[in-house]
């Protein structure tokens, strides 16, 4: 089974990592044509976009895997029952995008004005951003629909050319002298808005003549199951964007500019984000499908283990070459390159809170999704509160850090009380304490020799020693591994 779980990542992986690698190319780009506040506009836009699509989503992407494995268990006409629940679910979703955008066109003035100085001068900057939300929601459900199918090469392929499109407009403006314009950042706008327009129009392709149509009695139970997702699915995306937004409103001087440097610096954990995303796309459906408990639990267990291993590795590769790394954005950005190993580590725990956000799912005790992220809110809000306004962006990164902590402890305690699973944590413990002790004595290396060659020496040695140690540790044979996956090709 956990084989089935890796193929799925590796296809979704491989994949994933060549379409984002296009439109990361986008911040070393951007990070060169606009200045810090410019570039500030930017992150607080991308940071509040996944907000608005979690509220117009509304859980629809778990109820929809979730009740498609409920008609395959329940058997019958299962091609129509899943055809009814794509319906219902494209439907009910496509409505509430529809209204949202009618709502942000016609009250964009005011809107502007509550966002900030920056759109007052441009409310049209809020029209075209809805619109890109707008097609984003109308694309959702058929996406969750390919993975559910195990559809995995058309995802990847469509999610391809919005990328590859999205980046080409990007270039093709920068080079036509638009980003100098007085519309300025409002030309990234609209090249994203054009990659969403054509992604959402091949994608119609796919949904098999299906029309949007919502069944009143359906949509009642899906939303039973979809309501705590999306409340939990408002929290946790406000995790996501709220440290950017407390920059912005607490941050008396420079806050835009701050804010460009920490959407820089964030971006850079490229590999870290990477690796979790398509971790997700894999193991959502795969474990909210129907095992077993007994399977499913012992999978469960397996995957987090893995995952903890396979997140420290990505963490010191990066971590430890940070300097380097720091060359993707422009150089007015690089000064707050030193908070990237605080954001790595949040993003690895974002990871573990997900495995353990499964079980819950699983048994539809989805309220719990609430008491998760509404914890890691309330600690993102109270920390934040007193970090950001003393250390700036440095103390969003620990506000992250400590969002994502308390979110995995609740999860932690959630689980031992309710779904008790025996996932290792002695040995995934070990495995966090090796790795952040092999950094810290490069850390300490690099401050007392001074000397740019010696210390990228002594880190590649460091990450060399921990490849060693888990290849021991794990007992796992390097060679027979390696003639497994090409027996698979």
């Amino acid at each position: 089974m956990l084989e089935k779980l890796a193929k799925q990542t590796a296809i979704y992986g491989i994949s994933t990592i060549v379409v984002r690698f296009l439109s990361y190319l986008l911040t070393p780009y951007y990070t060169r044509v606009f200045g810090l506040e410019e570039y500030g506009v930017v992150t607080d836009i991308y940071a509040l976009i996944p907000l608005a699509l979690t509220l117009l989503t509304m859980g629809m992407e778990s109820s929809y895997f979730r009740f498609s494995a409920k008609a395959d268990a329940e058997g019958g006409d299962v091609k129509a029952a899943k055809r009814r629940l794509f319906a219902t679910t494209w439907g009910v979703t496509s409505l509430a995008s529809a209204v949202f955008f009618v709502a942000a066109a016609l009250f964009r003035e005011p809107v502007a004005a509550v966002m900030g100085e920056a759109y007052v001068a441009h409310p049209d900057y809020v029209v075209w951003v809805a619109l890109i939300i707008l097609f984003d929601v109308w694309s959702c459900i058929p996406f969750s629909r390919l993975r559910e199918q195990g559809r995995a090469m058309t995802f990847v392929g469509i999610k391809a050319l919005n990328v590859v499109l999205n980046v080409v407009l990007a270039f093709g403006f920068g080079a036509a002298g638009l980003f100098a314009t007085d519309f300025g950042v409002g030309w990234v706008f609209v090249a994203n808005l054009a990659a969403s327009v054509v992604t959402w129009l091949v994608m119609l392709t796919t949904v098999d003549r299906t029309v949007p149509k919502i069944n009143a009695g359906l949509l009642m139970a899906v939303f039973a199951y979809s309501m705590p997702l999306l409340i939990g699915g408002l929290t946790g995306t406000a995790n996501e964007f709220i440290d950017r937004q407390m920059i912005k409103y607490l941050i008396p001087d420079g806050a835009m500019a701050q804010l460009g440097i920490y959407g820089a610096i964030t971006k850079i954990a490229v590999v870290m984000m990477l690796f979790y995303q398509m971790y997700r796309l894999a193991a959502e459906p795969f474990f909210l499908s129907n095992f077993r408990k007994e399977d499913f639990v012992a999978m469960n267990a397996a995957a987090l283990k893995y995952y903890v291993m396979a997140s420290m590795v990505i963490f010191l590769a990066i971590a430890l070459f940070r300097d380097f790394f720091a060359l993707i954005v422009g150089g007015d950005f690089r000064e707050g390159i030193f908070i990237l190993p605080v954001i790595l580590g949040a993003n690895i725990l974002a990871g573990v809170w997900l495995n353990l956000s499964f079980w819950y799912k699983r048994e539809e005790k989805t309220f719990f999704a609430v008491v998760v992220t509404g914890a890691g809110l309330a600690a993102m809000l109270l920390i934040g509160v007193w970090l950001i306004p003393l250390l700036g962006y440095y103390g969003a990164a620990w506000t992250r850090l400590a969002s994502e902590t308390t979110m995995v402890g609740v999860s932690w305690w959630l689980n031992r009380r309710f779904f008790p699973t025996p996932y290792a944590w002695g040995r995934m413990g070990e495995f966090v304490v090796v790795a952040l002790a092999l950094f810290f004595a490069s850390e300490a290396f690099d401050r007392v020799v001074e000397n740019a060659v010696a210390g990228y020496t002594f880190a590649a040695a460091m990450f060399a020693l921990y490849l060693f140690y888990l290849v021991r540790r794990e007992k796992i044979d390097p060679v027979a591994l390696c003639r497994a996956a090409l027996r698979r090709r």
